[in-house]
């Protein structure tokens, strides 16, 4: 359902030291949030957080969001000094650039453990809480790779699929409760995530794509995605007309978003 403002809540994101999540920190502080920062990387956060209006009622939380045994104790500080979430960004994630005849199994493992594995953990462990409050919105950022599936992408498409399913099934059976579930796809946005994206081995790409080059800014990106959760969406699609016209055909008629996939330059 719409929300009126984002005024007061407290809205935690991860990956929130560049990127999507960085400008959706900007975006959510600029409406009178109180945004919560994690990532690992401290001293961006506190570059992230020196930026945002109203900088002094926000709160910085390093995390490693696959450091599992850590979780409980980091939504906790959340608790302690906020007293309640109203809103959880699962952003932080990794991408890939490799053929999948050059994908090691320990890379394959390592994509899914941050992109489907970790937010999963993560939800699970503010889900009491929301669910005591009986308010609560989950946002999870999967991928329009996670719609279609492309070349270079492959565990990466696998694991933002895995995590939309998964979304789904949570929104069916917790919506009665009073807990929101958006799932947002991003398509090419103008970021680091193709610097950072994994090869085969595992290791950094280092590189940007074209594609990731020339696309829309996450400040652009942002203002779209948060007037869409504003709105109450659940299904959010944010990206060029090539990536939305592939999503449409997936639904209508597969065979043709195929045949484009295969003749698509994704690098």
């Amino acid at each position: 359902m719409p929300k009126e403002n984002f005024n007061g809540q407290v809205i935690w994101i991860t990956g929130a030291s560049s990127g999507i999540g960085e400008a959706l920190a900007k975006q959510f502080a600029k409406l009178g949030a109180q945004v919560v920062l994690s990532a690992r990387r401290e001293e961006e956060l506190k570059r992230v957080a020196r930026q945002l209006e109203n900088s002094e009622q926000h709160m910085i939380l390093p995390l490693d969001v696959t450091d599992y045994a850590s979780l409980t104790a980091t939504y906790g500080e959340v608790i302690q000094k906020k007293g309640r979430l109203d809103c959880l960004i699962n952003n932080a994630g990794v991408s890939q650039r490799a053929l999948i005849c050059d994908t090691l199994d320990h890379t394959d493992r390592q994509i899914m453990e941050i992109d489907y594995f970790a937010p999963v953990a993560l939800t699970r462990v503010v889900l009491p809480s929301m669910l005591k409050q009986g308010s609560g919105h989950v946002v999870f950022i999967s991928s329009v790779a996670g719609l279609l599936g492309t070349q270079y992408r492959a565990s990466y498409a696998a694991a933002k699929g895995a995590i939309h399913l998964w979304a789904n099934s949570l929104r069916a059976e917790l919506a009665d409760q009073g807990l929101q579930v958006s799932v947002i796809f991003p398509g090419f946005v103008k970021t680091n995530v193709s610097v950072a994206a994994l090869k085969g081995n595992g290791e950094e790409l280092g590189t940007m794509d074209d594609a990731q080059a020339n696309a829309m800014s996450s400040d652009e990106f942002a203002e779209q995605a948060v007037q869409a959760l504003l709105a109450g969406r659940e299904y959010i699609v944010i990206g060029g007309l090539k990536e939305k016209v592939g999503v449409w055909l997936s639904r209508l008629y597969p065979p043709l978003m195929y045949r484009m996939i295969r003749k698509s330059k994704v690098r």
